[in-house]
């Protein structure tokens, strides 16, 4: 078959633009310190943790988790306090972006650059909120950050969390792409599934904590995007569509 045109790179954001989930779990410590809560995530559970998508949604897994003969989050005061902590953990880390802690990973900016050279359009697709986008874009891209995306789909409208495929297919109808003629760039399992599940060949960035989920049905798994360019996109994606064999999924290759 032929192989469709790569016309647009549609990337995640937490974990894949930017490494910031080491700085999602000190803000979540803290605001469990600052209100009193006994509660404390470190690298091991936060990793297990982060298989439930949305920050929310992680702390009533958690809290679910603490309390096993509640089958529900319907209580008005479990609800308050959730929304509270969020809401400290939130400004604690929006407060750590400012000061610089978190710099897009290495290669990103370039390949933002290098696409808007050649004409490929760029999106995002994430379900976290749309104030840790904007703290992390602005701090990363300037006030303008927007101007790099064609379209910035985010948890304010994506209101099924990865791994459900809606964020992506929001992109889509958005950028008015088919899916084929499109890359995701992801760094966890449930990214890559919420992308495949919407069509898309997918080149995985992992993190530390996302390094050991599956990601055999990956376009490509690399440490980084430095050394990936659009023709290296180019080529995987060609190879995917026209049924040829990639080489290796090894990060090394």
């Amino acid at each position: 078959m032929t192989a469709p045109h790569l016309d647009a790179l549609i990337f995640d954001v937490d974990g894949t633009l930017a490494d910031t989930e080491e700085l999602h779990r000190e803000a979540f410590n803290h605001a469990f310190a600052a209100l009193g809560l006994d509660w404390h995530w470190d690298e091991p559970l936060y990793a297990r943790l982060l298989d439930v998508s949305g920050g929310r949604e992680r702390l009533q897994a958690f809290w679910l988790e603490q309390h096993p003969e509640v089958r529900s989050i319907d209580s008005l005061g479990v609800r308050d306090t959730i929304a509270r902590i969020h809401e400290f953990k939130t400004a604690v880390y929006e407060a750590g972006i400012a000061e610089g802690r978190v710099p897009l990973r290495p290669g990103v900016l370039e390949l933002l650059d290098e696409a808007a050279r050649e004409g490929v359009m760029v999106a995002i697709a994430t379900t976290t909120s749309p104030v840790n986008v904007a703290a992390l874009m602005r701090r990363a891209l300037g006030p303008a950050w927007r101007h790099h995306f064609a379209v910035v789909v985010d948890g304010s409208t994506a209101t099924l969390k990865k791994p459900h495929p809606y964020v992506y297919e929001q992109v889509l109808a958005r950028i008015g792409v088919d899916a084929a003629h499109c890359i995701a760039v992801e760094d966890s399992g449930n990214g890559l599934k919420a992308a495949t599940l919407a069509g898309l060949a997918t080149v995985i960035t992992p993190t530390r904590y996302t390094q050991d989920h599956d990601f055999s049905r990956a376009l490509r798994v690399v440490p980084d995007l430095a050394s990936v360019h659009l023709e290296a996109l180019r080529d995987w994606h060609h190879a995917h569509w026209s049924g040829e064999r990639l080489l290796s999924l090894d990060p090394g290759r």
